[in-house]
């Protein structure tokens, strides 16, 4: 180096991150769900491909989901579950300043399906917008929603997780049609409140598997054209043997990392709320973490997979149910397209 040039600008390195670095706490104030009427058992997938009820039982644990009717969005949906959430926390649309959503079967293309529900709760004061991961969707809504609200650019927030998953499943691929199903699972983020303290989140990304659960046509890269609607790009696809071991492992890393940055151990989560994707993905990761299934939230025989409604609407349903009691450590765990994973920790 000559005296003329300049010296190399020093990188400090950051510190690794511990959890409970925030200026406020932010808690869940309530909880709502929201599922169509019309239910899909398996009877009537057998009618439609070949398929048995046995079959789908076995491999995936699933019984019957709900469709939607025509006409039925993901904001009707979401608004429906927004508004439980809302009587529960006690708090006025008109008070609500921050609506996000976690979808990946929006209304529209654009405008941002936030945009509908604000309309229909009456939310007449509130910033929103969408957010797409899939089924590690409301995790990362959830996190998003408590670092905005913790650093007071909000007061508060309505957080849904929503899938009209019946739009993008192909009813005549044998292997994913019996999986998915439509619903919509909400919750308020607030602050002052003695209970539901949300207490870490950790979520991440691999954009290697990008192609193992994918939509192939609809974007900017292949956008829909009558050669692609014809090979029925438009709809979901999925290679399940490497979704499955992909999801063990993920459920598992993500847990582990969690309980052990909190000073945590297994034995102290009293309740672990996972994406109810697939009844033997949840039954292996809990057996390879030693977690007793009487503490594992499932509701997959009645919904099957609902990507970013799962957790909000398992969480809903297990706290109006009394599964979750006051002061117990529960601990939210998705995975899904992307690839991506993720885990929240929360004190009821």
């Amino acid at each position: 180096m000559t005296q003329d040039q300049p010296a190399p600008a020093t990188r400090t390195r950051l510190k690794p991150r511990t959890s409970g670095e925030r200026l406020r706490q932010v808690a869940i104030l309530g909880t709502g769900s929201a599922a169509p009427e019309r239910v899909l058992d398996n009877t009537e997938l057998e009618q439609l491909v070949d398929t048995t009820d046995d079959w789908i039982v076995t491999r995936t644990g699933m019984r019957e989901r709900r469709i939607v009717a025509p006409g039925e969005g993901a904001s009707d949906l979401a608004a429906a579950a927004g508004r439980r959430a809302l009587e529960q926390a006690k708090l006025a649309p008109e008070d609500v300043e921050l609506i996000i959503i976690a979808t990946f079967t929006p209304d529209r293309p654009l405008p941002a399906t936030a945009c509908y529900v604000q309309e229909k709760l009456g939310c007449t004061h509130a910033a929103g917008f969408d957010l797409s991961i899939a089924c590690t969707g409301f995790v990362n809504a959830l996190m998003t929603a408590d670092s905005l609200v913790a650093v007071g650019t909000f007061r508060n927030a309505l957080v849904i997780g929503v899938e009209v998953m019946s739009s993008v499943t192909d009813y005549e691929d044998r292997d994913s049609c019996i999986l998915f199903g439509d619903a919509a699972g909400a919750a308020v983020v607030g602050t002052d409140s003695p209970s539901g303290e949300l207490l870490d989140h950790v979520v991440r990304i691999d954009g290697s598997g990008t192609e193992l659960i994918a939509i192939p046509s609809g974007g900017s890269v292949a956008p829909i054209n009558a050669d692609r609607l014809e090979a029925r790009e438009q709809f979901l696809r999925l290679s399940g043997r490497q979704v499955f071991k992909f999801a063990v492992s993920a459920i598992c890393d993500v847990v582990s990392e969690m309980i052990t940055r909190n000073g945590l151990t297994i034995a102290d989560i009293n309740c672990f709320v996972p994406h109810q994707a697939n009844l033997r993905i949840i039954e292996a990761a809990a057996a390879r973490l030693g977690i007793d299934m009487d503490r594992v939230v499932v509701n997959i025989e009645r919904y099957g997979n609902t990507s970013a409604a799962s957790v909000p609407l398992a969480l809903d349903e297990a706290a109006r149910g009394g599964k979750i009691k006051s002061g117990d450590l529960v601990c939210l765990v998705a995975f899904g397209a992307g690839l991506s994973w993720g885990a929240t920790l929360l004190r009821w």
